[in-house]
């Protein structure tokens, strides 16, 4: 579905893209496709299971599930005891596809929470589709906040058809994990104890053929067996530190637009660093997490927040560092969660308290961070306790260099698309096909989908 201008409807706003027949129809076909939903925190208190609640009521909704769920329970706890018991009630619904047909469904019916989270990857068709608000400079401003006040390129990525769609509360990069032992035994390690500079192709290849001669084996790990979001944030890191990579998708997921020869490049180094012996060619997600965790890799490349497990393992001495640039540039596959405003009647008194409650979420980002999330909220980032924060402060520069996944109706952080390319790509590292063969059927096996209209 193409960019459109935004058009008034009733109770909008010249800010706030209409909803149309097709998004309510959409939505019906969004719920038909996602899973069951459950995991709820707290009884639904808004949406198709709405009720009655106090206007000073600030309804929310989340998917935070691990370690992201217990920090968002004490964040949201301290919300409370400076508001008062009744002022938010928070869900928690599945996270990934259910999530988002949920939101989608509730919207349709003017019945959603106040304040949602979502990916700023989910949030771009969500809003193409008509279903969220504008964030204006007076929003920000009434609750003491500005453009400003934000990562430039978290910031940036949310800007769509020249509105603020969302505001980020943090990047969570694709990052490279170390086993300390290791790699001083390779010689990769300063004088701090920190990863020496492994920038340039040949550089770190000559430190994975290090690593690999200290553990007799494996140099680097990347889930790819019965995983697919992996392979595809591996790829499109590497990918995009080439000059010549293109958007994967083009006109909002319409045109398949890749760049064959730098796909190629990618997946043929992923290639030969298998056939070499320095990359598995099959490993799940927990097995490749345990074979760097007990020194078995010297590299484990994943989301940073996997550092919650890197530290719940005893005697685990790990780092973490920015995938380093290989190729022309700086780049490393991220998303962001962000806080939107679904489209719905309300007063300037409701959108100010949901103004009042992100900016109160933002102010406690220093918890969040410590689940390893890279604060996007400046005053956090800044502060003398986030840059005190270890391993956090030596990967944060990530955020700079962020690579978001492109805008299309079935793309995005846990998407349809991401598991379709990501499928084939691990295949490639499996042995178990070639980079022109994954490349055929990624264009072949995503025709449905570039041919389909938006369904929102």
């Amino acid at each position: 579905m193409r960019n459109r201008p935004p058009r008034l409807v009733p109770g909008g706003s010249p800010s706030t893209p209409a909803l149309s027949r097709r998004g309510v129809l959409g939505a019906g076909a969004l719920a038909a496709t996602g899973l069951s939903l459950s995991g709820c925190s707290t009884p639904l208190g808004a949406g198709l299971l709405g009720s009655e609640l106090d206007p000073g009521t600030v309804v929310y909704w989340n998917l935070f599930g691990g370690g992201d769920g217990v920090r968002m329970q004490d964040m949201q706890a301290a919300y409370r005891e400076q508001h008062g018991p009744g002022s938010l009630q928070a869900t928690t619904l599945t996270w990934g596809n259910p999530y988002y047909s949920k939101l989608t469904l509730s919207t349709v019916g003017n019945q959603p929470p106040d304040v949602a989270v979502a990916h700023l990857t989910r949030a771009k068709p969500l809003w193409a589709g008509g279903l969220l608000e504008a964030i204006t400079e007076e929003d920000l401003a009434g609750v003491g906040l500005s453009t400003t006040d934000f990562n430039e390129q978290a910031w940036s990525t949310q800007v769509t058809d020249g509105q603020n769609i969302a505001i980020p509360i943090d990047t969570h990069p694709f990052t490279l994990f170390y086993h300390r032992e290791v790699c001083e035994q390779a010689g990769l390690l300063d004088g701090d104890g920190l990863l020496i500079d492994l920038s340039g192709k040949d550089t770190f290849e000559a430190a994975l053929a290090e690593i690999s001669a200290v553990t007799g084996g494996l140099a680097i790990t990347v889930a790819n067996v019965s995983e697919t979001s992996t392979p595809w944030r591996f790829f499109w890191t590497l990918y995009n530190q080439l000059e010549t990579a293109t958007p994967f998708l083009s006109e909002d997921g319409a045109v398949l637009s890749v760049d064959e020869d730098s796909f190629l490049t990618v997946m043929t180094t992923i290639q030969e660093w298998v056939e070499k012996g320095w990359l598995n060619s099959n490993l799940d997600y927990a097995t490749s997490q345990t074979e760097m965790f007990t020194g078995k890799a010297g590299f484990y490349l994943q989301g940073e927040w996997e550092i919650a497990t890197a530290q719940s393992i005893e005697g685990l001495d790990f780092g973490m560092a920015p995938i380093p640039q290989l190729f022309d540039r700086p780049a490393v596959q991220a998303d962001s969660h962000t806080f939107i405003l679904p489209r719905k009647d309300r007063s300037p008194e409701q959108r100010r308290l949901a103004m009042q409650f992100i900016k109160a979420m933002l102010e406690q980002s220093l918890l969040w961070a410590e689940g390893g999330h890279i604060p996007s909220y400046l005053p956090t980032f800044e502060s003398p306790e986030f840059q005190a924060l270890e391993p956090q402060r030596h990967y944060a520069s990530s955020a700079d260099h962020a690579v978001y996944d492109d805008p299309a109706w079935y793309g995005g952080s846990g998407s349809t698309f991401e598991d379709t390319v990501g499928a084939q790509l691990g295949l490639v590292q499996q042995g178990a096909s070639t980079p022109e063969r994954a490349l055929a059927a990624i264009r072949s096996q995503l025709e449905i989908y570039t041919s389909t209209p938006s369904p929102l």
